[in-house]
């Protein structure tokens, strides 16, 4: 599916990474919820979609019509389904993702202050900004020096 660059997208990110059967089963249950999401009987322009086996973002082209607060509690159902099915947490906004080299780290927010304080991590790691809100975000802001980051703001 084509979807344009002003989506707005929803990122939700597990406590842990996925395996490759886990990532199959998600991206199924994905495809089947986007294939029929509603917002007031009329179909949205979605896409799910499974990142670095430890992400899930939904994007809906509101250009076709808008996600609405009902809309939106389903997709939020859907993702507590998939907790409940892998026994992972998808809503620990505490939770921060950063890249290693190619390794991509999740730790809590003590942790990463830990990190910042020994220097393991610094304003150039590569971390993931999961606040965004567009496809074109997405490409262009998901992954920022956390120097860019509102990580720097919290954790000056």
């Amino acid at each position: 599916m084509t979807i344009s660059e002003d989506s707005r997208i929803w990122i939700y990110q597990a406590n842990r990474v996925f395996t490759h059967e886990e990532v199959n089963h998600i991206q199924q249950k994905l495809n089947d919820f986007t294939s029929q999401w509603l917002a007031h009987g009329n179909k949205l322009a979605a896409f799910g979609e499974v990142k670095f086996d430890q992400f899930i973002i939904l994007s809906v082209d509101e250009n076709e019509a808008g996600a609405t607060g009902c809309s939106i509690d389903k997709s939020v159902k859907l993702m507590q389904e998939i907790e409940q099915d892998l026994a992972v947490n998808l809503f620990d906004r505490f939770l921060v993702a950063f890249r290693e080299g190619d390794q991509i780290i999740s730790c809590s927010r003590q942790q990463f202050e830990e990190l910042l304080k020994s220097g393991k991590v610094t304003a150039d790691t590569v971390v993931f900004n999961n606040l965004i809100g567009t496809r074109k975000e997405l490409r262009t802001n998901w992954q920022i020096p956390m120097k860019d980051s509102w990580h720097a703001q919290v954790f000056s």
